[in-house]
């Protein structure tokens, strides 16, 4: 699109075909570099780094919802040359939806120096890794128009997510975040809801490219298999889990508790014995 030529790492794929590289490379060596270190707190970075996407989410949700609405878009289908000013709008915010996803590597990145690798799973880095390579192209051929949908979703998503991973690097307000689960849900409807615009768009076509409504459809379903099958690992096995603990409660402190008592019972025969 020749309204984005010579715009910040846009130009040429290389820099974000090289940045998804150093990434994916990182991912790989960095929790082999900290194994046997101490791991950082980070906390006071942590706090600033979130609070800053939270702030950049939500300056995005903000001017892609006015955007749309300033360039009357269509729901159903909406081209990239039919909003007048609006389209110049949206290109600009969703550049900053494009570059958010780099700054975004730095999750990763925390991950591995605080030495919580548990958290560095499949669906986290093929998340992404992908998401910036796929706006690199959507940048660069479809940058308003249809592809508006789901980075606003998106956007909105973010500002409570690291609105809550900000606050929970503060410790004094970690038993007062009860939403982590409503984002995972959050994140599963967004995906939904952007399959169902999405559609919308090949079933009643315009002018935007039917090819890019066939990948994003796609691209979607592969979220939704892997952030449910991350909702089932996290919430339901665990609820399942604490609730056989909790049934078998009663038993195991009468087996601790005899056990100890046990133990104890025959040190104190030992000494005795010792002592004879």
């Amino acid at each position: 699109d020749p309204r984005v030529k010579g715009w910040l790492l846009l130009e040429n794929y290389t820099p974000t075909f090289i940045f998804s590289v150093l990434y994916l490379l990182i991912v790989w060596l960095g929790p082999k570099y900290m194994r046997n270190k101490q791991p950082f707190s980070c906390r006071g970075i942590l706090v600033i780094y979130n609070l800053g996407l939270t702030l950049l989410s939500l300056y995005m949700f903000y001017e892609l919802v006015t955007g749309v609405w300033e360039g009357g878009y269509n729901f159903f289908c909406q081209d990239t040359h039919s909003g007048g000013e609006a389209d110049m709008k949206i290109i600009r915010v969703l550049w900053w939806y494009y570059f958010s996803k780099l700054i975004e590597f730095m999750d990763t990145f925390f991950f591995i120096v605080r030495k919580n690798n548990h958290q560095i799973t499949v669906l986290h880095v093929y998340h992404h890794a992908t998401m910036l390579n796929i706006w690199w192209f959507v940048m660069n051929w479809v940058p308003c128009g249809h592809s508006y949908f789901g980075a606003t979703l998106n956007s909105f998503i973010h500002v409570l997510m690291y609105s809550y991973y900000g606050l929970s690097a503060v410790p004094a307000m970690r038993p007062y975040l009860w939403w982590k689960k409503y984002i995972t849900q959050g994140q599963l409807t967004q995906f939904v809801l952007t399959i169902f615009q999405t559609s919308c768009g090949v079933v009643w076509p315009c002018a935007f490219p039917q090819g890019w409504l066939y990948f994003q459809i796609s691209y979607m379903i592969s979220l939704i298999i892997l952030f449910t099958n991350f909702y089932i690992q996290t919430y339901n096995k665990k609820a399942s889990s604490r609730r056989k603990e909790y049934q078998n409660g009663s038993t195991a402190t009468v087996n601790g508790y005899t056990n100890s008592f046990s133990s104890l019972e025959n040190n104190v025969k030992q000494r005795k014995q010792r002592k004879d």
